[in-house]
């Protein structure tokens, strides 16, 4: 596969015939299927599509309707679905996406990020933390693990 950056500077990986638009999503996917093969889930999709409002006319102008990608959708055996993101950088655009996804879907949605320095993938808003946190020790104290 060629090797392409996405508009946010990370490589394009495909596994398996599917492209995925950074590494760490790629690597995310290969745990999924660990879990899946391990029967610790039931399964997954990668790329869901949500509607989050229909197409509509007004004043003779079609809007087009509005959907959420997300990276992927896990059906957990408990019954429970896991839509999850894979982020490192939360847009504007994104923000919005979510507040209407939160209200029209039951799904818990998960934002994850993949930390080298844990060798796995930490919910978004913790990686952040740990990275403010780090920045801070770094004049001085030990670093963190």
């Amino acid at each position: 596969m060629k090797k392409v950056r996405s508009k946010y500077g990370s490589k394009k990986v495909g596994v398996d015939g599917i492209a995925f638009d950074s590494k760490a999503e790629a690597k995310y996917y290969e745990h999924l299927k660990r879990l899946q093969a391990n029967e610790q889930i039931l399964f997954f999709r990668t790329q869901p599509r949500y509607l989050l409002q229909e197409a509509f006319m007004k004043n003779g102008v079609t809007h087009r309707k509005i959907e959420y990608v997300a990276d992927f959708e896990v059906h957990k055996k408990d019954g429970s679905i896991e839509v999850i993101d894979i982020k490192g950088v939360e847009t504007e655009v994104f923000k919005i996406k979510r507040k209407l996804f939160e209200k029209r879907y039951p799904h818990t949605l998960s934002l994850l990020t993949y930390s080298s320095d844990h060798e796995g993938f930490l919910p978004t808003e913790e990686y952040r933390a740990y990275i403010r946190k780090k920045k801070k020790v770094r004049g001085g104290g030990k670093p963190l693990r």
